[in-house]
């Protein structure tokens, strides 16, 4: 990706090559809640003959991510994303007591939803094999190109999946490793959640959705309770019921300008979402003015 500087024309922003992995690892790790929203738990985390860069963990999903930094192109991400997914998996104990001695907190093993771990890969670039690698539409691995310019800037890209239909599944019989991880690991979609809800209900979601897309920047992220929207931080987060769309508007109470007092405080009640307003619907009575509360949102919560 070319970056240009705007003067009276435009003015070429050369890259600038990280030199070592610990560059990348530094600069994620002291930016660690900014970039990806995750706190911080312990670099160079040994365990087993493993050593893991850096451990993260997720609060939203309650669930433990493991980061690794690589400048070289060759490895497999799914056989390394798997083994450190086992490792894991196989040491619960182990990664619960390495959060409560450098958080200073307690965590207990039932605290965390071990079925939305994930491993992230941060290199300046992937292979196509790589990229093509992750293309199944349940894998619990992302990968993450990070670029450096000469104007200190820096960008953080995900590699999407292009269209992704086929399940990790169908290779997984083959594999042990694979297959008893994705016994525990579950990666969520958006038809999951829609697969039980009426054809009203799909097409005011598809038509909320289309709405919400047509603003900058934000992306669409299943989770296991809802859907979110995304840009920097969750936006709004919408669970689709049989016949009505529950939703959620990440801001506290008393930050939203809503005359019509269409949302409803729950900060002082359990919702599944992120902030403090809620609000059900089931008709698309009130779209533009539920766009305009979503705006708000973005606003406040963009990066």
């Amino acid at each position: 990706m070319a970056l240009f500087k705007i003067k009276q024309q435009l003015e070429y922003i050369k890259e600038k090559p990280f030199r070592l992995e610990k560059e990348i690892q530094d600069l994620t790790e002291y930016n660690l809640k900014a970039v990806f929203g995750l706190d911080f738990v312990k670099s160079e985390f040994a365990l087993n003959n493993f050593r893991i860069d850096t451990l993260a963990f997720d609060k939203e999903a309650n669930a433990f991510v493991i980061i690794e930094y690589k400048r070289d192109k060759n490895f497999s991400v799914i056989d390394q994303g798997y083994a450190y997914l086992s490792l894991m998996l196989n040491n619960k104990a182990d990664f619960i007591l390495e959060f409560n001695e450098n958080l200073e907190k307690t965590l207990k093993r039932n605290d965390v939803d071990w079925s939305q771990s994930r491993v992230l890969f941060v290199s300046p670039a992937f292979t196509n094999y790589q990229r093509e690698a992750i293309n199944f539409k349940d894998l619990p691995i992302e990968l993450w190109e990070v670029k450096r310019f000469e104007n200190d800037t820096v960008s953080f890209d995900q590699i999407q999946r292009a269209g992704a239909q086929e399940s990790i599944k169908t290779i997984s019989k083959t594999d042990n490793t694979i297959d008893n991880v994705a016994k525990e690991i579950k990666v969520y979609s958006e038809q999951e959640h829609l697969d039980n809800v009426s054809e009203e209900i799909k097409e005011l979601y598809e038509k909320l959705k289309s709405a919400i897309l047509n603003f900058d920047n934000i992306e669409v992220k299943p989770k296991k309770k809802y859907i979110a929207f995304v840009s920097g931080r969750n936006v709004i987060d919408i669970h689709p019921q049989r016949k009505a769309l529950k939703m959620w508007l990440n801001m506290n109470i008393g930050e939203l300008d809503d005359p019509k007092n269409l949302m409803r405080d729950v900060s002082t009640t359990g919702h599944w979402g992120n902030g403090d307003y809620e609000l059900q619907i089931n008709s698309d009575d009130d779209l533009e003015y539920i766009l305009s509360l979503v705006k708000q949102s973005i606003k406040k919560n963009k990066k």
